[in-house]
């Protein structure tokens, strides 16, 4: 059949409820055929019983939470009086549809969904009516007695049944919201992952002309050492020994200059592992300046002081690399768009107060009275679209808030912008 749940929690829809109220009232042909007369009382409870059924689906179906619960104990109640009453009119205990009577409370504990308070009703006016009509029909106490004691063992049953259901819906149900929990959070590290990734390239594409420029130098020189090397080795006596080692060392250093600045770029593309550790911020700066100073060196004069003696991060160091990064890339910008020669960016680390803290400093132009306050808000930029995605400051912000820490941002009373980048120290001093 076809069963629905409603908000409220009754396990009926409206063809359920058709067909079910149908089937009893049609059943009616067979109370004939038992008693082989037409008996209008067993019609009657049929009918009494399936508009219940109807009503009640009616309303649990619309989703009357109010009504819902007040019809709900009416349905139960008439339900168990209109079997009451088909038995006692088709033979009492020894009418067929008995077995009815003693299965009604655990049938009212599995239709809904708060089954306990169903089957004590029922089972309690089930109870008081077995009782009544077998010291009636029987005119024996003993009897009477057994089949109230048969009913009241099936509704404590049923009682027990509703709260071990009630108590596996409940342990479903929380192992549901917490595998989506799990599901989201999952999703949600895949998405920051991937975001973090897609700036990550962005920064690299920022850095593009600068590293081009950076490996054609080399390339020039190693060019024209290897036509010098081949006209010496085609000329013989034209360069001396000292000449070509001389030549040769130079190349090398220019191909060994090459491979760093690749080795840092595909070390910064490759940083994928998420787990934090240990680090200094000496060498969390060291490495975005590999990569950072392939374009700051062209806008600004960088003076870096990071004491090695700062205490250690617990971080995911890979990430804490490309926020620095990202700030360092940001300050370039802004003295970029200066225009002057004379810009310079200033580095600093030092511990504070069981902190760590980073500073970077510039002589720019700082950050306007309107900008400042939107400087970390996703997707807010004031460069071209070439300059980035707006996401920068935005993702290192939240990557810094992971770790612990605090970024913000000021402008500094002499002139410039100041980013201040705060984390706890892993082993902080007493």
């Amino acid at each position: 059949m076809d069963w629905s749940v409603s908000a409220t929690g009754g396990l009926w829809s409206d063809r359920t409820a058709k067909v079910l109220a149908f089937l009893i009232v049609g059943f009616f042909v067979g109370d004939v055929l038992l008693l082989g007369r037409f008996n209008p009382w067993t019609l009657g409870f049929r009918v009494l019983w399936a508009l219940s059924i109807l009503s009640y689906s009616f309303v649990s179906a619309r989703n009357w939470a109010a009504w819902e619960r007040r019809l709900r104990d009416s349905h139960v109640v008439v339900a168990s009086v209109s079997v009451l009453g088909l038995v006692t009119a088709t033979g009492g205990i020894h009418s067929p549809y008995f077995v009815l009577v003693t299965a009604l409370p655990l049938a009212c504990c599995l239709m809904y969904r708060r089954g306990r308070r169903a089957a004590m009703l029922s089972g309690a006016t089930v109870a008081v009516g077995v009782f009544v009509m077998t010291w009636w029909m029987e005119h024996h106490l003993h009897k009477a007695m057994l089949y109230t004691s048969i009913t009241l063992a099936i509704t404590i049953f049923s009682i027990h049944l509703a709260n071990q259901v009630r108590l596996t819906q409940g342990v479903e149900q929380q192992a549901r919201l917490e595998r989506a929990r799990r599901e989201s959070l999952e999703a949600l590290a895949v998405s920051e992952h991937r975001r973090a990734q897609a700036e990550k390239l962005a920064a690299l594409g920022r850095l593009a002309s600068d590293v081009a420029h950076e490996i054609n130098n080399p390339l020039a020189y190693v060019g024209s050492n290897v036509d010098f090397v081949r006209d010496a080795l085609e000329t013989p006596g034209t360069a001396s020994q000292e000449e070509l080692t001389e030549v040769l060392l130079q190349t090398r250093e220019g191909l060994r200059h090459i491979r760093q600045i690749v080795a840092d770029l595909r070390g910064f593309a490759r940083m994928d592992i998420h787990e934090p550790t240990e680090c200094t911020l000496t060498g969390v700066v060291a490495d975005a300046l590999k990569l950072a100073s392939l374009r700051l060196k062209h806008v600004a004069r960088l003076r870096v002081d990071v004491p090695e003696n700062l205490p250690e991060l617990f971080v995911v160091r890979q990430r804490l690399v490309q926020v620095v990064l990202n700030l360092l890339i940001n300050a370039g910008d802004a003295l970029e768009e200066r225009g002057t020669r004379d810009g310079e960016i200033h580095v600093r680390g030092l511990a504070e107060k069981g902190r760590v803290l980073l500073l970077i400093e510039d002589n720019g132009p700082g950050f306007a009275p309107d900008v400042l306050p939107r400087i970390f808000e996703a997707f807010f930029t004031t460069k071209g679209p070439d300059k980035g995605t707006g996401l920068g400051l935005s993702l290192s912000r939240e990557l810094v808030t992971q770790f612990g820490g605090e970024l913000s941002a000021s402008n500094r009373p002499e002139g410039g912008a100041r980013l201040r980048l705060e984390l706890p120290a892993h082993h902080a001093p007493p």
